[in-house]
């Protein structure tokens, strides 16, 4: 059965176009010109992706964007002309998957809907795989989204917790940005490899210093690991 993308953008010449392509390519399409509207239709036609836009009449994508994650894990991809990082990075907090900055061509839309469509399959397919890992004094616990630290819950935003999670289910492995760019953002390697930096940052300032057995390491040159000794 084919994909299912809800297209939430109130530029009807965008909306249009990228309904067009996604047709083209086997996609089932929807559109809605505002946020309310996206909320509504989002409802109503369950997509397996949403296309979402930030400046939109009546909520804005941030609301519309909240709104879903508040009982749905269905991949959002932000599309804006806002480019500034501090957007991406408020977006990507907020529990977007992607962020796609206008103008923008087809052909990347088309390969980041592929990676993150992949990521969302594996993560459903993926049952074999720990949802849990457990380290002196570290739990991350990806099924309740809940990173505890030395005995106490530390509120952690999702896309951190899905990095750390991701490094520490290969403990000693390298990664490097772009991998990791690809692998928890499903960037493929469009991506801004500073976001990647921004959230290993915040992730330190919560586990520096509370075990003497495993760290979050810099690899110069390279990228990152979760060493375990």
């Amino acid at each position: 059965m084919s994909k299912k993308i809800l297209i939430v953008e109130d530029d009807h010449n965008i909306s249009e176009l990228l309904q067009l392509y996604l047709n083209n390519e086997g996609y089932q399409t929807v559109i809605a010109n505002d946020g309310g509207e996206g909320i509504d239709q989002f409802r109503k036609f369950q997509p397996d992706l949403v296309l979402l836009d930030i400046m939109l009449p009546v909520m804005d994508g941030w609301g519309v964007l909240r709104t879903i994650r508040q009982d749905s894990k269905t991949p959002v991809i932000m599309l804006t002309a806002k480019g500034e990082t501090s957007d991406k990075v408020t977006g990507l907090k907020q529990g977007a998957d992607d962020y796609i900055t206008k103008p923008f061509e087809m052909k990347e839309v088309l390969a980041r809907i592929e990676a993150v469509l992949r990521r969302a399959g594996e993560g459903e397919n993926g049952k074999e795989k720990p949802r849990r890992l457990v380290f002196d004094k570290l739990v991350i616990d990806l099924d309740s989204f809940e990173l505890v630290v030395d005995g106490k819950r530390v509120e952690t935003p999702p896309k951190e917790m899905e990095l750390l999670y991701h490094l520490a289910s290969s403990p000693n492995r390298v990664y490097t940005r772009n991998q990791l760019l690809d692998e928890v953002w499903g960037f493929d390697y469009f991506g801004d490899s500073r976001t990647v930096d921004v959230h290993i940052k915040r992730l330190r300032e919560k586990l520096e210093g509370v075990s003497d057995r495993w760290s979050l390491k810099t690899v110069w040159g390279v990228g990152y690991k979760f060493e375990v000794v």
